[in-house]
């Protein structure tokens, strides 16, 4: 069968203690026809070295060093010197499973243009996996396993970002590494849902996602909360926003509140209501805070939901089942 040319993605950061997994994890997966594109992004320890004696000895492995700052500007560089069909990323401080290009190419090339190639994932960590992580892991390989995906993408990123495949053209299609936007991997996500590409399900666990207080996701300010709520309320403004329905804001807690000033500042009128009885009947930003059975006063209303906890999400669903409003049509979970 022929083996189209992939193109492995990786920034590095001081990731020297990391880096000899991740690698070896690279060098024996069982499809061979790949080359790492992998940028040093100004490391201060010995992660360079370690990348440059692997480089030394397989010629598959490119070496760069990032011109500019971030992990964008890392990625865009090692895009450019790319030349593979199908497209992936992976993080430096990660494990592959080894048939993990084979599987991910697999179910690209059975499916065609269009699809992402998505693989389960797995978190480890030496010190245990947070209460928090371990329910991402499996809010995420839900969506995977049957590829629903794109059905809750305002909630959390519904991709891993170590784990997907597109071709070549899909992702050149839906502007790449060429957006400044961070996180940088939600982005891309919207970008992929946008476009209209499908996920392709997957039952199979081909990530292997270290966690450790000192990751990148954990410490950099470009993910903290509000640059999250930031980038779902331009895609939903983008998106979904129908300007002849009525808007409303279900939660008033920090979520709920941002969103708030994010749609005061940009002019977008809506409605804001709660089940917490310390905030009904105040009025927050100007704006009365009603009682959620408020809800049918407004015909044909869009909905975002941003009451975080599982248990009142799903009460919260069941409500709006019984007045037969759809997800991801009537009302949107954004957390």
């Amino acid at each position: 069968m022929h083996q189209p040319k992939i193109s492995i993605i990786t920034p590095f950061k001081n990731t020297a203690h990391y880096l000899s997994e991740c690698l070896d994890s690279i060098v024996e997966q069982s499809y061979t026809n790949w080359e790492l594109l992998i940028v040093d992004d100004h490391s201060t320890d010995r992660s360079y070295k370690v990348v440059e004696n692997y480089a030394q000895k397989d010629q598959r492995i490119q070496l760069m060093t990032n011109t500019g700052k971030g992990i964008i500007p890392a990625l865009r560089k090692a895009y450019e010197h790319s030349s593979g069909a199908l497209i992936t990323r992976m993080d430096s401080d990660d494990i592959m499973p080894l048939n993990k290009l084979e599987r991910l190419t697999d179910l690209l090339l059975g499916n065609g243009r269009g699809h992402v190639a998505l693989g389960q994932v797995k978190y480890f960590s030496a010190d245990g996996i947070s209460e928090g992580y371990s329910k991402y892991e499996v809010w995420l390989n839900k969506l995977t396993a049957d590829g629903s995906n794109f059905s809750e993408i305002y909630k959390e990123c519904p991709i891993p970002s170590p784990c997907w495949m597109v071709y070549r053209e899909d992702f050149d299609r839906c502007g790449g590494f060429n957006h400044d936007t961070y996180p940088e991997d939600y982005d891309l996500c919207f970008r992929f849902f946008e476009a209209g590409y499908q996920c392709i399900a997957s039952n199979e666990r081909l990530h292997l996602w270290r966690d450790y207080p000192t990751r990148t996701s954990r410490t950099h300010e470009h993910y903290a909360q509000n640059y999250f709520l930031d980038l779902k309320f331009k895609y939903f403004v983008k998106l979904h926003l129908n300007k002849n329905r009525p808007l409303v804001i279900w939660g008033a807690g920090f979520k709920g509140k941002h969103l708030a000033k994010l749609f005061i500042q940009e002019a977008i009128p809506f409605e804001w209501m709660c089940d917490n009885p310390n905030k009904i009947g105040r009025e927050i930003y100007n704006q009365s805070m009603l009682h959620f059975s408020d809800l049918d006063r407004f015909s044909h209303a869009q909905i975002i939901v941003t009451v975080a906890n599982p248990e009142a999400q799903v009460v919260i669903a069941d409500f709006m089942s019984t007045r037969s409003l759809k997800p991801m049509q009537d009302y949107f979970f954004f957390c």
